[in-house]
């Protein structure tokens, strides 16, 4: 769910506009997310570790 859609019951504008202090710990409360890496950078270190792989079964 995201609060484009949502409508403040305290000012009657969208919940995304943050105009009022409620509307604003709604949005920071739904916006809330844990730390998260991005499918790019996992790709990219299996990638490296795969290289660093392969680099050392050459060499021993």
């Amino acid at each position: 769910m995201s609060c484009e859609h949502l409508i403040c019951a305290q000012c009657s504008h969208p919940v995304a506009e943050a105009r009022c202090p409620t509307c604003r710990a709604a949005r920071s409360e739904m916006h809330r997310h844990g730390p998260s890496l991005s499918p790019y950078l996992v790709l990219a270190v299996l990638v490296v570790a795969l290289f660093a792989a392969l680099v050392l079964q050459r060499v021993y």
